[in-house]
């Protein structure tokens, strides 16, 4: 039975959908499909969370076991508050390295997930969509660079919110958050990538 690791944000648990609408829990949901037994992700995460709350959370859950892979997708509440990019390349690392460990030393069983683009949704109205892209551009630039320095893999899933993000059958009730929906096409993305990692 493989384990799984979820840390993340709002993105993570689902904000606004039904736990098992997450794409962690529909991610395990496809590697049942293809008979890879998983158990339901153990997730770590929090609407609103950064880099440094993350870090700071996992601090607090004292996880002491290892699992068979590990997610991550943070950074969208760093861009959101105006916080440094350079001050994010650097908390990223640290949050890579420890999910690195999670993942028992094995750098290729984990999988980091690109920012979403929020600014192309309802909830960005008014605000400056074009200046949000380049800083989530520039954010996921900087966390695909990181990601493959550490031998890990990056999941991107960016273009799917741009193309998605004005139907309101892909967006939460809030005009924000992905719905099931969204987050299904995640994980088909993932899944075929923990596959390959597994069975390799």
């Amino acid at each position: 039975m493989y384990s799984f690791l979820a840390l993340g944000d709002s993105y993570t648990i689902g904000e606004q959908v039904p736990m098992e609408k997450n794409f962690p829990f529909q991610t395990a949901r496809l590697l049942r499909e293809e008979n890879v037994e998983v158990a339901d992700p153990v997730i770590v995460a929090k609407t609103g969370w950064t880099t440094d709350e993350l870090a700071m959370a996992v601090r607090e859950e004292g996880i002491k076991e290892t699992f068979s892979f590990v997610t991550l997708l943070i950074g969208v509440n760093n861009q959101y508050r105006g916080r440094d990019l350079e001050n994010y390349k650097q908390e990223f690392s640290q949050l890579l390295d420890q999910a690195i460990v999670f993942a028992n030393g094995h750098t290729q069983n984990v999988f980091v997930l690109s920012i979403p683009d929020w600014g192309v949704t309802p909830f960005a109205e008014g605000k400056d969509r074009e200046l949000i892209t380049k800083q989530i551009d520039d954010y996921n630039a900087a966390k695909k660079e990181i990601t493959l320095a550490h031998k890990c893999n990056f999941c991107d899933i960016t273009d799917s919110t741009r193309r998605n993000g004005t139907d309101k059958d892909f967006l939460a009730e809030d005009g924000l958050h992905p719905s099931a929906r969204e987050y299904s096409i995640w994980a088909e993305r993932l899944a075929p990538m923990i596959i390959g990692v597994l069975k390799g």
